[in-house]
């Protein structure tokens, strides 16, 4: 892949699609947001099983998923937002991320914009 990162997102979910345009209007994205379900994900170096569970980010040849995707995203972003993006990937806020990002992700039908959709598995909705 050459060009602009790409953001793969679940577009079945409310809150994750919230978030997505929160991010294009607060924080700017610096990606092109696609929800992975019309997605190449094959051309873009992932798998459907890979984007159901967690956001992506792509750029190059390198994906990055879930906690790590949102520090690559803050990092594109520019300052001040590059500053939480790089703090995010050293450790232990690392470790903290990655366990808020699946506390997040397995509560996202809960949260402002979710659905009952958001809860299920990408082959039930």
């Amino acid at each position: 892949m050459t060009g602009q990162p790409v953001l793969l997102y679940d577009g079945d979910c409310g809150f994750c699609t919230t978030s997505v345009r929160f991010a294009e209007r607060r924080i700017g994205l610096g990606a092109r947001a696609v929800p992975w379900q019309f997605a190449d994900l094959a051309a873009l170096g992932t798998t459907r099983e890979r984007a159901d569970h967690e956001v992506l980010w792509i750029e190059r040849d390198r994906v990055y998923g879930g906690a790590q995707a949102v520090a690559r995203l803050l990092i594109a972003a520019g300052a001040p937002w590059n500053l939480a993006g790089f703090a995010l990937r050293v450790p232990p806020l690392r470790w903290v991320a990655h366990w808020v990002y699946r506390l997040v992700s397995a509560n996202r039908h809960r949260l402002p914009g979710g659905t009952p959709a958001c809860a299920l598995p990408a082959d039930r909705r």
